[in-house]
């Protein structure tokens, strides 16, 4: 793993803050580093900046926010520092004398912020997993109401570093920099709305014994895994992809599954759907090669010839869909299951294959695990592991910053995709191009990790053209195709 992809949990977060201070000999010189990194952070990214304001909390993150104080009073610029409360630890107090000795005006806070070119959110850092109350929600707000940039040192104040989840009030940064490494937290689910552009200070604390908690995919990844093919290459060696969906008045989802694993490079791709379906599928994707089971008796036939199979889009939870469901899974080929088919094997729990791929969207996870969508989002980790260890297969926790995971695989956080995808159809395309991928030769959990990586960069690219709202399924397409051929757009 890449050490700029690694991220990390607090458990690994404490214990490199603790070597690195051992290592040192004294917790106040790792604070100075971080005081130092954040202050040529902000220099670089505000270098116009000449009033500052610093909000400091009680702890250590208060520590490194009245150190960055002393850096900028010390460099003539204008500093004033708003502090929740006096400092309770050692190291902290150490550092508000400093920032005191350098000349810093430091003032409790009364309700309101004081004006300035930039601010700095020093109040509370990594160990904060509740809602912040009373002064320090009030604290909260008047940041969030600054009317200039706020730059967040390690987190931004009120978000859960470990999960993402936020529970009450948290700053809305414009920057966050995570120190010693990359906290997981910040790559998914709500967090992502609260820490802008992210960026870490290693302060040269060494990481390599350290496992990550997670691997943070970004669109530039596709190299790794998506090849130019061989001259000599044939239909036959890319898979038949069979999509199986498209109750009554549900057509538009398998089409999209179908159209989609297609773009992504599926040597054939069949659909099993309702008769009503199929002149439709061909006038559309003549490419398609469709079949009628309104009989599901048809389903084994059309299943022989498939090596894997995509079910779910459009085939609701009525007697052909169960059946159908029932059907797939006596056949015993690898499958992607979306939508319907999770609500069914949710409603019914049974045994998978291994090398399955689920992909449930937050309120599919819930219905999978007996839970419901909000304690889900609160840890979207823990929601991953839990859908992993009940099914013993592959996840994909679709949502801002996708979780991919599997057994004994470190999880994957997907750094791609646009609040334009929240429509309909983007989880029937993900469906088909997983699918393919898999159809191609991939493994479970790599298919499952590229796939979700091909659609939230595909994402961004037709939402780059476009833009985000009002993005559609359909203008995935063309980006899909363009994207599934990374070498061929260097």
């Amino acid at each position: 793993m890449q050490p700029d992809r690694a991220l990390h949990d607090v458990v690994a977060l404490r214990a490199l803050e603790q070597r690195a201070a051992q290592a040192l000999g004294d917790d106040y010189l790792l604070m100075q580093r971080a005081g130092a990194a954040a202050w040529r952070d902000l220099l670089a990214h505000w270098p116009a900046a000449q009033r500052i304001v610093v909000v400091c909390g009680p702890g250590n993150n208060g520590g490194d926010g009245y150190l960055l104080a002393a850096h900028a009073a010390r460099s003539g610029r204008s500093v004033q520092v708003v502090r929740l409360g006096a400092p309770r630890t050692a190291v902290a107090q150490r550092a508000e004398a400093d920032c005191r000795a350098s000349g810093c005006a430091i003032d409790d806070f009364n309700g309101t912020l004081p004006a300035g070119d930039v601010l700095l959110d020093a109040l509370f850092g990594i160990g904060l997993t509740r809602a912040p109350e009373g002064d320090a929600a009030a604290l909260i707000d008047a940041m969030n109401a600054f009317d200039r940039d706020v730059f967040a040192i390690d987190v931004p104040s009120g978000v859960d570093a470990d999960t993402g989840h936020v529970p009450g009030r948290a700053v809305r940064a414009a920057r966050t920099l995570q120190m010693l490494a990359a906290h997981r937290g910040l790559a998914t689910g709500a967090a992502l709305d609260h820490v802008g552009t992210p960026a870490v200070a290693t302060l040269d604390v060494v990481r390599d014994d350290v496992a990550p908690a997670a691997e943070l995919l970004r669109g530039e990844d596709l190299a790794r895994w998506l090849h130019p093919r061989p001259r000599n290459s044939h239909k036959g060696l890319y898979g038949h992809v069979l999509c199986v969906g498209g109750d009554h008045g549900s057509g538009g989802a398998i089409a999209l599954c179908a159209e989609a694993a297609l773009r992504t490079g599926a040597g054939l791709v069949s659909v099993a759907t309702r008769a009503d379906h199929v002149a439709a599928l061909i006038a559309r994707r003549p490419e398609l090669m469709p079949r009628a089971i309104d009989d599901v008796a048809d389903f084994d036939t059309a299943i022989e010839r498939a090596t894997l199979l995509a079910l779910g889009p459009g085939l609701g939870q009525g007697d052909w869909g169960r059946e159908l469901l029932a059907r797939a899974l006596r056949a015993d080929l690898p499958m992607v299951l979306d939508a319907d088919a999770l609500n069914l094997v949710a409603e019914q729990p049974r045994a998978l294959r291994a090398d399955t791929v689920l992909t449930p969207h937050p309120g599919e996870a819930a219905r999978l695990l007996g839970s419901d969508t909000r304690t889900v989002q609160a840890d979207r980790f823990g929601a991953a592991a839990a859908l992993v260890a009940r099914y013993a297969c592959v996840v994909v926790l679709k949502g801002a910053g996708t979780i991919v995971a599997a057994p004994d695989a470190t999880p994957r956080v997907i750094a791609a995709g646009n609040a334009g995808m929240a429509s309909g159809g983007m989880g029937d395309l993900l469906t088909g191009v997983v699918a393919a991928l898999r159809a191609q030769g991939f493994d479970a959990f790599e298919a499952a990790s590229v796939g979700a990586l091909l659609h939230g960069a595909a994402g961004d690219f037709a939402a780059s053209d476009v833009g985000e709202r009002g993005l559609l399924a359909t203008d995935l397409l063309p980006a899909l195709h363009r994207l599934a051929n990374p070498g061929a757009h260097a």
